[in-house]
């Protein structure tokens, strides 16, 4: 029999938790909450780290955490510190003794890890924070510097080359620095006209808001929440991957209507867990990270990676943003999930620290996984798809004001991008095979490469099992009914060699050019391979298939030199914007004459060629033949529809909206 268990500011964990009797924390709660029952969270801000003891056993007989109807929940990893002496002008200080912190003490403990790349000069940084009415200051390693901090504000990109936008620079000048020793945690902070004594003043103490400590929590429920501040540490694929909420390397969490902001790395984790390795890179620095990666996977089949025990988690109708490492992260825990109808932004534009684990999401084999639907603008990277992206599907999500959208990188397919809007000035950077590109809206620039020095796995269509593994050939990508809108200055965008070849303005530009020496049929590419003897070097030098056609070309997008039909208009500029007005979003653009020439092709199943290397065919997740017929907006497609994510595209003016939330 089911129970339902009331936690209020009002309670006590002496209570018995009844509505009458409410509990105070919500971890007493989560102590004694079992399979089938709910517990109810009133108004109240609590500041504790929920670690839910029990699981569920299925999804209809799962636990279930939510606020009380029409009462606001805050749970925060942070304390308020009152305690604050004026040191000198603007500057104060407080002084915590040790114990306070436990035995985790977020100033103690360093940002450390695979790929990570420490910036402004700085080596050390610590996971904790300091925050003045919710906005979170930076650290500076000396006292001196907290008049004259010298804090970067722009980031050069390792991968693109170009100096990123960062949010709100004019910030750094709040700053802290922290003091240890064996006693007491010193802070010190420049507040300049706030009063810390008068002011609402938090730092981070715990480590996660909502995570369990054991692995093989089931089936929870969390709703409804506003989580923040909490001090998770850095999280790549190649580490334990605590984020502020998670179900820790367990099966089938419903995490929706939730407000997650302010992790100093990664807000939600669906991702791996320790025991398949933990930054060994980094502590033993005896072979390459990618080395302990591929050891990850193949290590996680003992610790129960299959789709049994681990992952088809729900992540919807979230809103995450002010995180400086992830909005949603995951290493392999991630599979057969589902990430829908959530706004994520402002993900690691702070940039105190920074490295090549970082996106609105960012996933490492994301095999069945569904990401659709999501609104995702001003984050350094909007998606970011790494490794094993197979049987994953991209879909109906609004990209805008990025560093860079989306970047697919070293995967075999098949997997699927289709009726999204690319909008920001750098859309896809596409580092892997056997992608099928379907009726986008790509108004970014374009970068596509071969990844010839790292073997990544492939696995059997549907399945953790591995099949096989091998290097990104390129190609083997199908592009249809895409719009595609050129940048007004190649030159400006070309500002770094990554070893292209000499048609740069094809393979740094918009279109489908990058592919102009590549085969256009699985028959052309096997003629070509066995005009000579040989094994692998044969395949290794013939560029492999890729399938164009029924895509139009604006404002200088560059098109495939075979593709048979499309509608090219160099000079034709659509003036695409993308306008918040409050909550909504809308997509405006003009349309020429001859759109109405392109109708759309409706892709399936059985018109888009298996990819080679997988040997594996696009279909749905349950393995039924897929077919994709409906737009961004969920209207279907026909023959007659036009080309491009929304079938409301007209020929002239457009106004669209693109994201309404309730």
């Amino acid at each position: 029999m089911s129970s339902e268990y009331h936690v209020s500011k009002k309670g006590s964990d002496f209570n018995r938790g009844t509505k009458e009797e409410p509990f105070l924390t919500i971890n007493k709660a989560a102590q004694i909450a079992k399979a089938g029952d709910t517990v109810v969270v009133h108004e109240g801000t609590y500041r504790e780290w929920v670690k839910p003891k029990n699981r569920g056993l299925s999804d209809r007989r799962r636990i279930t955490y939510q606020t009380a109807e029409n009462e606001k929940v805050v749970i925060k990893g942070s304390e308020r510190i009152k305690d604050w002496e004026n040191v000198e002008a603007s500057i104060w200080k407080t002084e915590i003794d040790n114990k306070f912190f436990g035995d985790y003490n977020p100033y103690q403990e360093e940002i450390f890890g695979d790929w990570l790349i420490h910036t402004g000069g700085q080596e050390t940084k610590h996971l904790g924070d300091v925050y003045l009415n919710g906005m979170s200051f930076y650290e500076v390693d000396s006292y001196d510097k907290l008049v004259d901090p010298g804090v970067k504000t722009e980031i050069k990109d390792d991968w693109t080359g170009k100096i990123d936008k960062v949010k709100n620079p004019e910030q750094t000048k709040y700053l802290w620095y922290v003091e240890i020793d064996h006693e007491k945690t010193t802070i010190y902070a420049n507040f300049h006209q706030a009063d810390p004594t008068e002011e609402l003043v938090e730092i981070n103490v715990r480590k996660a808001c909502f995570y369990p400590e054991t692995t093989g929590i089931d089936y929870i429920t969390v709703k409804g929440f506003e989580m923040a501040q909490a001090a998770t540490p850095w999280t790549p694929p190649t580490a334990d991957q605590p984020g502020l909420i998670g179900p820790n390397w367990s099966k089938g969490w419903i995490i929706e209507d939730n407000d997650i902001h302010d992790a100093k790395c990664s807000a939600v984790s669906i991702g791996k867990t320790a025991a398949t390795g933990d930054n060994f890179r980094s502590k033993r620095q005896d072979k390459p990270g990618y080395k302990y990666q591929i050891e990850s996977v193949f290590e996680a089949e003992d610790y129960g990676w299959n789709k049994d025990n681990i992952g088809s988690h729900i992540i919807k109708n979230n809103t995450i943003h002010d995180s400086g490492q992830n909005g949603v992260v995951g290493h392999l825990g991630c599979i057969f999930s589902e990430i829908y109808n959530n706004h994520i932004y402002n993900i690691a534009l702070k940039r105190e620290f920074y490295g090549h684990e970082i996106a609105g999401i960012k996933l490492h084999a994301p095999i069945d996984v569904e990401i659709h639907d999501n609104r995702i603008n001003d984050c350094s990277l909007g998606t970011w798809m790494d490794w094993q992206t197979q049987g994953t599907r991209i879909s109906s999500n609004l990209y805008y004001n990025n560093n860079r959208d989306l970047f697919i990188e070293v995967s075999h397919g098949p997997y699927i991008v289709d009726n999204n809007i690319l909008a920001s000035d750098y859309a896809l950077d596409n580092f892997s095979q056997g992608g099928a590109y379907v009726n986008n809206l790509i108004a970014g620039k374009m970068v596509q490469r071969k990844v010839l020095k790292r073997s990544t796995p492939y696995h059997q269509p549907h399945s953790t099992k591995i099949k096989g593994f091998t290097v990104i050939l390129g190609g083997d990508d199908r592009f249809y009914n895409n719009i595609f809108i050129g940048l007004a200055d190649l030159e400006d965008i070309i500002n770094v060699d990554h070893g292209a070849t000499s048609n740069d303005k094809a393979r740094e530009g918009v279109g489908t050019a990058h592919f102009d020496d590549y085969t256009a049929s699985l028959e052309e590419y096997f003629e070509k391979v066995h005009q000579k003897p040989g094994d692998v070097e044969i395949f290794m030098d013939t560029n492999q298939p890729v399938y164009i056609n029924n895509n139009l070309y604006l404002k200088g997008a560059i098109p495939f030199e075979r593709e048979e039909n499309n509608v090219v208009l160099d000079n034709f500029d659509p003036e695409l914007n993308i306008e918040e007005k409050n909550n909504d979003v809308y997509l405006n653009c003009k349309l020429p004459e001859e759109f109405a020439e392109i109708k759309t092709q409706i892709l399936s199943t059985e018109s888009l060629a298996k990819v080679r290397i997988a040997d594996a065919d696009f279909e749905n997740k349950d393995g039924s033949s897929l077919k994709i017929n409906r737009d961004y907006l969920g209207e279907e497609n026909t023959a007659e529809s036009p080309v491009g994510p929304l079938t409301k595209f007209k020929q002239g003016e457009n106004n669209i909206k693109v994201w309404e939330r309730s």
